[in-house]
């Protein structure tokens, strides 16, 4: 059976984790549990990318050898993942042996077919991207930022035969208008595809780098990182094994706006279809987040440290942050002063409070028992008649990955339940001896509760640890899937529910 299958591109052995990582790993982890939840057998991919020169300046800066350099990175990568509960099936790294017979397997597919040619050339080199440019490359007349120096080199290289796919490739990207996403990045790649291409340099000397994979055909070269890179993809979907189409073609390869050309939507697609293996069926492209407007760098030092954030909020509040603040697709800019208003409003005001008030009612009204509701009055049927619309709407917004959307329209309805416990006032109730009012406390509990248990099934998603947190506390131990769990009804009659709970304390100073 076919596997839903989603990549994450795979972190660069050159540095830290920052934002731009977590929040790539978060939205992917989003996505996998949110088709995990509707049923779907889903595989999830990320890794690093492990060669290259500025690996090996790297390693030579810091005194080690290249694979302990990027042992250590690789831990970094890993512990960020775990920190932040990202579900990944495989982490891949490109100094494994399965990769690099894959790749070494490519190239020689490729050179045997004669898409492989040896060549002299003479070009501008990129040292930061590690690639040759060309003049039309420049923005205002300037090499954009992150090419750093780029430099003229004269040498002698093994090419990749791009050019003689383009046609093929522009005529599949206008007739296939979900293989970039969202649909406007399309533009992007369609007008690079309408000027002439070059073909694809693919291979290093060996005396100018050494840390790579050797070329099968020549040993006095290695391959260049990038053709390594991306063939990690089809690593991960065991292209060597039987099973290589129980899981290909990809779903999804979720990548930043600054790898989508040209890397993933010309290089990757035409490597493939040389090799006769279908494309990815979509490029899920997102932006950057920026900070007062400028792109994240080192240099600027704007980097933000996605762990911090993690370790003092914890990991769900700076989930929610990133996924409710960013609209997938385009730049978002990171504010302190912003995550601050979310974690307050959105998540200790309304939900975290409206669980403990929830749990605490439960147990000085109800002996902490969630009863069955008994009555059907219009502040039940108005609370009703807001979430039964909401439902299918979040989840439909979710498939269409408006993540943002969908979480404003989700507390929206936490909100409504905040409301509608305040309408009922059950702390009044109480001092009723009529036996209605007592029915109507055990509703108002029993329909809070009811509602909250869907609110962390829709959560799941984005804030995992918190939707467990919240479902253990009202002792729900049912089904989380999407087409059954998010129906109202008596699931947690007679459940004894928790005494108290505080899912975001306030932070000291903060």
């Amino acid at each position: 059976m076919k596997k839903l299958y989603i990549t994450t591109a795979i972190d660069y052995a050159n540095g830290k984790p920052h934002i731009g990582h977590a929040y790539e790993k978060i939205l992917s982890d989003a996505i996998a549990r949110m088709f995990r939840m509707q049923g779907r057998d889903v595989q999830f991919m990320t890794g690093l990318d492990e060669h290259g020169q500025k690996v090996s300046q790297s390693a030579e800066r810091a005194g080690v050898p290249e694979q302990t350099h990027c042992d250590g990175i690789a831990q970094d990568f890993k512990d960020l993942c775990e920190k932040l509960n990202i579900s990944y099936d495989r982490y891949i790294r490109t100094t494994e042996q399965e990769h690099k017979r894959v790749v070494r397997e490519c190239l020689q597919k490729l050179h045997d077919a004669g898409d492989i040619y040896k060549a002299d050339y003479t070009g501008l080199y990129s040292k930061t991207a590690e690639r040759f440019v060309l003049e039309k490359d420049k923005v205002d007349g300037k090499w954009p930022s992150d090419y750093g120096e780029v430099v003229e080199i004269s040498e002698t290289n093994y090419f990749f035969r791009l050019a003689k796919y383009q046609q093929w490739l522009l005529e599949y990207v206008e007739s296939h208008r979900d293989f970039v996403f969202p649909e406007f990045r399309a533009k992007q790649v369609l007008e690079f595809l309408r000027e002439p291409i070059n073909d694809l340099c693919i291979s290093r000397p060996k005396s100018r780098l050494s840390w790579g994979i050797e070329l099968p055909f020549d040993s006095n070269y290695v391959t260049y990182v990038w053709f390594d890179a991306l063939v990690n993809y089809i690593t991960g979907a065991h292209y060597t094994h039987d099973d290589f189409h129980d899981y290909w073609p990809a779903n999804y390869h979720v990548i930043g706006k600054d790898i989508l050309v040209p890397a993933h939507s010309i290089y990757w697609p035409i490597i493939l279809h040389a090799l006769g293996i279908e494309p990815p069926k979509t490029l899920l492209t997102h932006g950057w987040w920026l900070v007062s407007g400028e792109k994240m760098s080192k240099s600027f030092g704007n980097v933000v440290n996605p762990l911090e954030f993690a370790e003092k909020f914890g990991a769900d509040a700076f989930r929610y942050y990133l996924m409710r603040e960013m609209t997938v697709g385009q730049d978002c800019n990171f504010s302190p002063d912003r995550f601050a208003v979310r974690y307050g409003s959105d998540l200790a005001n309304n939900l975290g409070n409206l669980v403990s008030r929830l749990l605490n009612m439960a147990h000085r009204y109800c002996d902490g028992t969630v009863r069955k509701v008994t009555i059907h009055e219009s502040p039940e049927m108005n609370l009703q008649k807001l979430w039964q619309p909401a439902i299918p709407e979040i989840i439909s917004l979710c498939n269409e990955f408006a993540f943002h959307a969908a979480l404003e329209k989700l507390f929206q309805c936490v909100s409504a339940i905040n409301t509608y416990m305040e309408e009922r006032a059950p702390w009044k109730l109480a001092k009723s001896n009529d036996a209605s009012d007592a029915q109507r406390i055990d509703t108002t509990i029993a329909i809070a509760a009811e509602f909250v248990r869907i609110a962390a099934v829709l959560l799941m998603p984005t804030m995992p640890s918190i939707a467990e947190r919240i479902l253990s506390a009202l002792g729900y131990g049912g089904e989380l899937n999407w087409t059954t769990a998010v129906e109202f009804g008596d699931s947690l009659a007679g459940n004894v529910v928790s005494d108290g709970m505080i899912l975001f304390p306030k932070i000291d100073g903060e």
